[in-house]
């Protein structure tokens, strides 16, 4: 409407309606970028820092390992020998880790009515599973820089194997979450359990050439059957078997027990 010859005023359009599934990829997105840039800080080189860490790690058993002119028990590289030993146990470590610790560094967003815990911690291992993905480029890259072929012989066993270790990784760090709600001490306890699975898990060493009642005892361990699954695909010819169903399953089942206690246990607490 108009008076005295004035012109009307317009009206501000109303914004438009986001439907569920646009609100909840935007509620994650601010997530993931609230968890970079708190964990990170604003800079790139923070999170650069994130991804090279485990890749330090590698290099620096690597370099221990070359200078002291160890021989790698199979294959004509040390480096790949280790390599392909301490990458999927970082990427299972490292992953189960951080995710343990999302819930007890973003609790606060929990008050907000369009935030749930789930949001909080599906919002860091899709951080986690970038940065773990990231880390592998950046190993291979190196090694290729030193002159050394990274390509497995069998790639698809290879990378079935990384993506295994995402996804142990990923159910027990929600396991974790559950626990560190009833014993918040289990964040420094979970580290030292990590130490002793780092040591036997098959890394610097490999398990088949054990006896055979402690080689048994060795493959309950889902680290040690992860190790010998990406080694497969570097060499096909090594002597070991390994469960696949049991690996996977473990990791399924983590997952299952990690959400159900979430939603039943963690959420009663809050």
């Amino acid at each position: 409407m108009s008076y005295q010859g004035q012109p009307a005023l317009a009206l501000p359009e109303a914004a438009p309606r986001l439907s569920a599934t646009e609100s909840y990829l935007r509620v994650l997105h601010a997530l993931m970028l609230r968890d970079m840039r708190t964990r990170f800080g604003a800079s790139y080189w923070g999170y650069a820092v994130v991804v090279l860490w485990p890749c330090a790690h590698v290099f620096m058993l690597v370099a221990i390992f070359y200078l002291r002119k160890v021989p790698a028990p199979i294959g004509e590289s040390s480096s790949i020998f280790f390599a392909s030993g301490a990458v999927p146990v970082l990427i299972y470590q490292y992953m189960s880790r951080e995710v343990m610790k999302a819930v007890s560094a973003n609790r606060p967003l929990t008050y907000y009515p369009q935030v749930k815990l789930i949001d909080v911690i599906i919002a860091r291992l899709l951080v986690e599973i970038v940065s773990g993905c990231l880390s592998l480029i950046v190993v291979m890259a190196i090694l290729v820089a030193l002159g050394i072929d990274p390509r497995p012989a069998e790639p698809f066993t290879a990378v079935t194997g990384f993506l295994a270790a995402i996804l142990l990784g990923i159910g027990i760090g929600t396991v974790n979450v559950c626990v560190m709600a009833y014993f918040p001490q289990w964040a420094l306890g979970y580290v030292l359990f990590n130490i002793v699975i780092y040591i036997t898990s098959g890394v610097m060493f490999l398990p088949n050439y054990l006896p055979e009642q402690i080689y048994a005892i060795f493959k309950y361990n889902p680290a040690v059957q992860l190790i010998e699954w990406v080694r497969l695909g570097y060499y096909p010819t090594l002597d070991v078997q390994v469960d696949y169903f049991y690996v996977i399953m473990f990791g399924l089942t983590s997952l299952c027990i990690g959400l159900l206690m979430e939603r039943f246990v963690v959420r009663k607490l809050s």
